[in-house]
């Protein structure tokens, strides 16, 4: 009996050893099993995360006014393809411009319709290095209302008598002003005609003088008349008698947008780009 119940004894260890041994088991398979899903569902989260859509990126770009047209054509077409990227555009005159970024307005980009309006800008380092160039040319006119009744035909009708008023840009801001002040004062009419001018904030604005016929002429650029039916070409400014008109753009250093603004900087360069400028009269930097 004594041996029965020492066998009966080993039977019950080693029983209760595989019952141990079993649920060990079990616990490791739920282990690894949870530990699967967590990793599922980590994976899960990523995938998610990857597919979110881009966060939305406000690009704002500071522009000559003369650029309103072919830069608002660039936008539709960029932001089509780009539907992360919002492009707002503050247009005036270059040298107003220039001030606003000196000052620290905010801006991701300048476009500016002189070179003399960026330079300061690069020497005292606000714009990135390595990231300005011309992009384009233009040409100076003076237009006249369609239906004025004054004969202009070159430079030197703007000092007869039924010419009352002559639109330009300030000189000191806008570039297109400047370069009429150069060519006036190259054929000696520009102190003649001081009594008749009439000064306004940018190229634009001189346009809307002629248009509406508060004033018999003003200068513009050809781009500018090009997209106007209320005036006419009168004649083409002698290109000998004031500087060239070129248009350089840059990025501007403090852009919290680099990638984004370097992006729409490059696609500025590019054909898609050019052959809207072309389109609205301008021409490409050789």
């Amino acid at each position: 009996m004594a041996l029965i119940s020492k066998n009966k004894m080993v039977i019950y260890v080693l029983v209760a050893m595989m019952i141990v041994f079993a649920a060990g088991c079990g616990s490791s398979t739920d282990t690894r099993s949870d530990s699967a899903d967590s990793q599922a569902q980590t994976n899960s989260d990523t995938t998610t995360s990857d597919a979110a859509p881009a966060e939305k990126v406000d690009l704002t770009i500071s522009a000559a006014a003369s650029m309103t047209d072919a830069l608002n054509d660039i936008k539709k077409t960029y932001e089509t393809a780009n539907p992360n990227i919002e492009l707002s555009f503050n247009f005036g005159g270059s040298g107003a411009l220039q001030k606003q970024i000196e000052q620290g307005a905010p801006a991701d980009l300048f476009l500016s319709a002189a070179v003399k309006n960026m330079k300061p800008l690069v020497e005292n380092n606000l714009i990135a290095e390595g990231k300005e160039k011309t992009l384009l040319k233009n040409e100076l006119v003076a237009v006249v209302p369609e239906n004025g009744k004054a004969a202009v035909a070159g430079m030197e009708d703007l000092d007869k008598a039924d010419v009352k008023k002559v639109a330009i840009g300030i000189p000191e801001s806008v570039p297109a002003g400047n370069y009429a002040k150069e060519a006036l004062t190259n054929v000696k009419l520009w102190d003649a005609l001081q009594s008749k001018m009439v000064q306004a904030k940018d190229v634009r604005q001189v346009l809307q003088y002629v248009e509406t016929g508060n004033a018999d002429a003003g200068f513009v650029y050809k781009t500018d008349a090009l997209t106007s039916s209320k005036v006419n070409i009168a004649f083409t400014v002698d290109p000998a008698s004031y500087s060239v008109v070129e248009y350089p753009i840059g990025i501007i250093k403090a852009t919290k947008h680099s990638k984004e603004a370097e992006d729409f900087y490059n696609y500025l360069q590019s054909k898609a780009s050019l052959d809207v400028f072309l389109k609205y009269g301008f021409t490409a930097a050789e």
